[in-house]
């Protein structure tokens, strides 16, 4: 089994260089292009990591229009025949839930502003993992306890925002995978966090069964049967971005408009364009230095 912790594209206030935490900051025009070349890039791994059979993303909409992406590539692949067509005998299709408890962390009053200013009262590090118990606890151990240790290889994935996903990181090899934590953290160059997640990166784990006494595990999670082995194979994945160049006059930057055209969509397959969740979204702001951690 495959897990897939992926941060969402790029958004308006990525390039504004505010922090978006709980604000709802759509996708860029080079964004959506982003999330289209990921959904096409899982989409042409399966014969290796096998069909993505759960899909889980924030509730905000930079982070579920580009969960959306990958669940449009991926409807092509299990036959559906048309639309609002139910799936062939044999054929789940895929559903992509949308949960708060995977939205970035809240920055406060600071949000919306400057990364320089000061975020007191941001959310914090403990409430942070509480969130992410509940996600791991009530949707990630049910799917675990129903895959693990079946023949054949299938993915999960994870759309969400970077500081999230690293504390989601962190609670799961804490829990499955200490000896894995420990090597992370002794690489990690920006303490807590234990990697960096580029736009429309991903990191990539392997979970398999292991004959572990359910009593060794913390107490937070109840114990999944069988017990888990994670092992982290690659971090910030970002090969399917490998010559990507932002549209120039400033179209990149701007917010996705879905009648407009970009030169990716003639070079290489298309994917149904995402359906935007939400119309509201900041004005295009001037382009600020690029950051590696979601803000």
């Amino acid at each position: 089994m495959r897990l897939f912790l992926i941060r969402h594209g790029e958004t308006l206030d990525n390039v504004a260089g505010v922090y978006a935490g709980s604000r709802d900051s759509a996708l860029t025009a080079h964004g959506v292009i982003q999330a289209r070349r990921l959904a096409n890039h899982l989409a042409a791994l399966a014969p290796t990591i096998g069909p993505i059979r759960h899909i889980f993303s924030s509730d905000l909409q930079r982070a579920a229009n580009t969960a959306q992406a990958i669940v449009d590539a991926h409807v092509p692949k299990m036959a559906v025949a048309a639309e609002g067509a139910t799936a062939p005998v044999g054929v789940e299709r895929l559903k992509l839930v949308k949960l708060p408890e995977l939205r970035e962390r809240d920055f406060g009053a600071a949000e919306g502003k400057s990364f320089s200013t000061p975020h007191p009262d941001a959310e914090s590090q403990d409430a942070m993992a509480a969130r992410v118990g509940r996600f791991i606890q009530g949707h990630l151990v049910p799917v675990l306890d129903n895959h693990i240790g079946h023949r054949g290889e299938i993915s999960i994935v994870v759309v969400a925002h970077g500081i999230i996903l690293n504390v989601l990181l962190r609670v799961l090899l804490s829990t499955f995978a200490p000896v894995e934590l420990e090597r992370l953290q002794r690489g990690a160059k920006r303490p807590p966090y234990l990697v960096s997640w580029g736009n429309t990166g991903y990191v990539e784990a392997s979970l398999s069964a292991r004959s572990t006494d359910p009593a060794s595990l913390p107490p937070q999670l109840k114990p999944v049967k069988p017990a888990i082995k994670l092992t982290v194979t690659r971090v910030n994945v970002t090969d399917h971005l490998r010559d990507l160049k932002r549209t120039r006059g400033g179209i990149g930057s701007a917010k996705f408009d879905s009648k407009q055209r970009t030169m990716d969509s003639f070079m290489r397959r298309a994917v149904p364009p995402v359906t935007p969740t939400s119309s509201e979204a900041a004005p295009a702001a001037p382009a600020a230095k690029k950051r590696k951690l979601e803000k």
